[in-house]
């Protein structure tokens, strides 16, 4: 018999009410042993909640649901608590010291919902998501996932192999009926190809997927005291890099991530690009140069004074903004001649249209927020394998041997959602979720 599980679910304590939730066939059993008695399903009684030796804990609510209408697929049961440490402690002492009944693990709630056909991977993957979004759009990506857009997808695209399959099938046992057997392998072809096109263009969207999951990429980039650090400074609203008059102050890549129309943007400071002879500055530069290049938009500073420097930035679709900084101290000539955008950390000049620029690249680069995207790097890697076995597939001219080849191809579509070969990554996905959910 599977062993019973108990978690706090509602959060770090102190808080005004704590929900501890059981799953599995002992649920029954710790009702009965805290409460009195097991309540009608759905139904929430005010309780007294004591233990085995009959000392009150608190007075809550308690509520059953019978299992598999469940969220795990369990009988389940919450007891919502006054959130306090000690009432909690107390609580979880005493209903793991009945027998079969355990503390969970991190994500084992919703792994028990996986593995009893709750949900599938994606969901399961989505919702690890939902609970770690920060920005509406992340929200937004999240919640579809839960609500099966990419299952949906996933599995049309099963349906569709499984139906080439067996119209290939039903070409060898009607191919003594010549017309019979020619209709149905004609077939297969367009509607192959087909979904091919869409599997492609599913992986052509993979970088929005991973801007609207992870952010938007920037990389400020510049010579030695054109004002990076204080621009990031600025941009945060709070002293995140150290400011400095001496080059070559910032050594490494630091971080801050923004919220702008929605959408996480990811800004980073880099050390100043020159020529120089140290270990370290050098080590820096060439970090700078490696942000670069894995950013979405290059911002290119310039202070009027420094002379060009050569950046990292070459990746496929990127793009460039040059900036002027210290606009403060720009001649009015400089300022009439000036067509890159100007900004002042000193006196906040050219900041909020800065913003709005780059919430405007970042909503470019997202797209559409309604659409259905690859989200993470596992959804990329088998959609591209499903669609190198498909292109085999099509390339072969006995219908026995293709309806083999997409057999194959559908089987590995079949990991997106866990249906095949998913059992060395379920304690990696389901690690991302906190104890109790």
């Amino acid at each position: 018999m599977q062993e019973t599980i108990v978690a706090l679910s509602s959060g770090s304590l102190p808080s005004g009410i704590a929900v501890v939730r059981i799953s599995g066939p002992a649920s029954t059993v710790a009702l009965e042993a805290l409460t009195g008695s097991v309540p009608a399903a759905r139904r929430a009684v005010l309780r007294r909640i004591g233990n085995i030796e009959g000392l009150e804990i608190d007075r809550g609510l308690v509520l059953f649901f019978q299992g598999p209408a469940t969220v795990t697929g369990e009988d389940l049961a919450e007891l919502h608590l006054h959130g306090g440490r000690a009432v909690v402690a107390a609580c979880l002492e005493a209903l793991t010291a009945l027998p079969g009944i355990r503390l969970a693990e991190a994500g084992e709630f919703t792994r028990r919902a996986f593995e009893n056909g709750r949900i599938d991977l994606t969901e399961a993957e989505g919702l690890a998501d939902l609970l770690a979004a920060e920005t509406a759009s992340q929200h937004r990506l999240a919640l579809s996932q839960v609500g099966g857009s990419l299952r949906g997808l996933y599995e049309g695209w099963m349906t569709s192999l499984v139906q080439a399959r067996a119209m290939l099938e039903a070409s060898l046992d009607f191919s003594d009926e010549g017309d019979v057997g020619e209709d149905a392998a004609d077939a297969v072809a367009p509607a192959l190809a087909r979904l091919a096109t869409e599997m492609k263009t599913h992986l052509a969207s993979a970088h929005r997927g991973e801007i609207l999951r992870d952010g938007f990429r920037v990389a400020i980039i510049g010579a030695p005291n054109v004002g990076k650090s204080s621009l990031l400074n600025a941009l945060a609203d709070r002293d995140v890099a150290i400011v400095s008059d001496i080059p070559g102050t910032t050594r490494d890549v630091i971080d801050v991530s923004l919220d702008l129309g929605g959408i996480r943007v990811r800004i980073s400071d880099t050390a100043g690009l020159r020529d120089t002879e140290d270990a370290i500055e050098s080590i820096g530069i060439a970090r700078a140069q490696e942000a670069a290049a894995a950013a979405d938009l290059v911002l290119v500073l310039d202070d009027g004074t420094a002379t060009h420097v050569k950046h990292g930035g070459s990746g496929e679709g990127q793009k460039y903004l040059r900036l002027r900084t210290k606009s403060d101290l720009m001649s009015r000539d400089d300022r009439f001649g000036c067509e890159t955008l100007a900004v002042s950390t000193a006196t906040g000049e050219g900041l909020s249209q800065l913003l709005s620029v780059l919430a405007r690249y970042a909503e470019e680069a997202a797209g559409d927020p309604g659409a259905v995207v690859p989200v993470r790097l596992r959804h990329r890697e088998i959609v591209a394998d499903a669609l190198a076995l498909l292109g085999d597939a099509q390339a072969l001219s006995a219908p026995e041997i293709q309806a083999d080849g997409l057999r194959r191809a559908t089987d590995r579509l079949g990991a997106l959602t866990g249906r095949v070969g998913v059992e060395d990554l379920l304690d990696v996905i389901f690690s991302e979720f906190c104890i109790g959910k």
